[in-house]
Formats: structure tokens, C-alpha cells, sequence
């Protein structure tokens, strides 16, 4: 058993799903939890925790491994309120959808020992509804989860490799990133589709009004292409906060993509985009990431 004792501070889908992946396979002992207390008593109801305290201080008490699993600008402010304060055999690990923005504060927080102290992550796993309600013990199964040096660290060593490990056995893709390049592709493949749903479902509201059935009659893309519009604004608030920059640039690549596809509705030119778009099914899969290893 990896860990003694694990705190996981943000008890939602995330945060629950990784306690109840953690006990299903015995990767730690107690789990602690740290939300509001509403909060933290569905987790305890549905087995994600073993007891939990609304204050980070006494919550990361005698814990070996520190999870933030809150958004983004929370996470920011506990890397520097914890991090002088917990001891240096204490790891503190993160899911923060941006990465850049964190490292940096952990450097800065953890001193010239964060490579041992801190190691900053983010499975790519999630639903379109949250909440601990919805967690789930094989939620990582199959999904990539990014790890993201800080400066000359070693993700596979120590107690860093111990969790990369037990992402591992959580049935995850390892993939090590730095964590600037990790921003701009998440910016593409996740930020990018979630601000795609998001208008979508907002314009079909203006058009047709909340109570119109559009969904019931659109079918089965309809209803794919706006699921995750129902995500909730408190984490990509964050994300476009601490990402604006990546993810505007990707907006703008799209604007001028639909621009060009209205001008073009009764060209040969759609044709060439339709062509263009099928080739994204025609990419092979990349290898396993697993068997990346960070060589610094």
C-alpha cells in the first residue's frame, strides 16, 4: 500500500472518484476529505472517504499524500498556503485542468526541494454532470493523465513515482508534458470542444427558447455535440482564467474556419473542408504514452 493516509481536498466527481479509486484497489489506507461539510457527508455516504474536516490545515494532517482536486484559482492559493507549512515527506499532487500557472506557483512555494514536494497532474477523465454523487471507482480506466514537470524533476522518482505508479494502476495512460505545451493542447482538445458546447446550446436557447424540445427531435449529435454544455461555469471560469491565451487563439482558429464555411456553402470549397475534416479519422492512435519515461 502506496500511501497511509491520503487527503484529498475537493470531494466533487473528481476528487470522489479518485478516493474510491484509490480504496477499490488498495492503493491507500485512510482517506481523508476536505469540502464543505454537505459536501463532505455524501462522501462518506457513498465510501469516497473515511472522515473529512472543513479546513485544509487540520485536514492534511498526518497525511503522506496531499491531492488538490479543487479548480484551478483555489488550487493556486492552496500550493502557497500549504506548501511551507506541510512536511517534506508529505507529497502534494493536483488535477488542475491548466498546468503552467500551478507549476509556477509550486516552485515558488516549495522551494528548491518542489521536485520532491509537488507534482503537478490532470487525468483527462470527467462527465458532464458534477458532483461526488457521480463519482466513480473506474473513472481514470483508459484516460490519459498528464504529468508536467516542474524544473529538472523526475516524475518517476520517489514518492512522485510512487503516485505515477498508482495512476497506473488506476488503469490510466501516463503521458509526461511540459506543462506550457500541455496547456496549448488542452486548449485544442478539451477547452476548446467545452466553449464549442457551451455556445451552441446558449444560441439554440435564443433561437427556439428553453422549453423548446430541439434536443428531443435533433438526434443522436444534437444531443452529443451539447452534453457537456451542462458543465458548470466554477471550473471553466478558472480554466479560461489561468488559459486565456491558448484558448482564445484557438477560438480564433475556429471563427475564421466557420467563416470560411458560410462564405463557401454553395462552393466546391465545402467540399475541400468536408474532405479535410475526414482525415482526422484516418490519423493512427499514438502509442501507448505509458511508456514514456521522463529522461531528465
Amino acid at each position: 500500500m502506496p500511501f497511509k493516509q491520503v487527503t484529498i481536498i475537493g470531494t466533487g466527481l473528481i476528487g470522489g472518484s479518485l478516493g474510491l479509486a484509490l480504496k477499490k484497489r488498495r492503493l491507500a489506507g485512510r482517506i481523508i476529505g476536505c469540502d464543505r461539510a454537505p459536501v463532505l457527508e455524501r462522501a462518506q455516504d457513498c465510501g469516497a472517504i473515511d472522515s473529512g474536516s472543513t479546513n485544509p490545515a487540520d485536514a492534511v494532517r498526518g497525511s503522506d499524500l496531499v491531492v488538490l482536486a479543487t479548480p484551478v484559482i483555489p488550487i493556486l492559493d492552496l500550493v502557497a498556503r500549504l506548501g511551507p507549512a506541510l512536511p517534506p515527506k508529505t507529497l502534494v499532487t493536483d488535477v488542475g485542468s491548466t498546468k503552467a500557472e500551478i507549476v509556477k506557483r509550486a516552485a515558488k512555494s516549495f522551494g528548491r526541494n518542489a521536485g520532491q514536494r509537488f507534482l503537478a497532474g490532470h487525468p483527462m477523465a470527467g462527465k458532464e454532470h458534477a458532483g461526488v454523487e457521480f463519482a466513480d471507482a473506474d473513472l481514470f480506466e483508459g484516460a490519459a493523465w498528464f504529468f508536467t514537470p516542474l524544473p529538472g524533476q523526475n516524475v518517476h522518482a520517489g514518492l512522485c513515482g510512487e503516485f505515477v505508479h498508482c495512476a497506473e494502476k488506476m488503469g490510466a495512460k501516463i503521458a509526461v508534458v511540459d506543462p506550457a505545451e500541455h496547456d496549448r493542447i488542452c486548449a485544442w482538445i478539451s477547452h476548446l470542444p467545452q466553449m464549442i458546447s457551451t455556445a451552441l446550446a446558449a444560441t439554440l436557447v435564443d433561437e427556439f427558447g428553453p422549453d423548446a424540445p430541439v434536443l428531443d427531435i435533433g438526434g443522436r449529435a444534437l444531443r452529443e455535440m451539447t452534453r457537456i454544455s451542462g458543465s458548470p461555469y466554477s471550473m471553466w471560469r478558472d480554466i479560461a482564467i489561468t488559459n486565456k491565451k491558448n484558448l482564445a487563439d484557438a477560438l480564433h482558429k475556429l471563427e475564421q474556419r466557420l467563416a470560411h464555411i458560410r462564405e463557401n456553402l454553395d462552393s466546391k470549397q465545402l467540399a475541400d473542408e468536408f474532405e479535410r475534416a475526414h482525415e482526422l479519422r484516418k490519423t493512427p492512435p499514438p502509442k501507448h504514452a505509458g511508456k514514456e519515461r521522463n529522461k531528465k
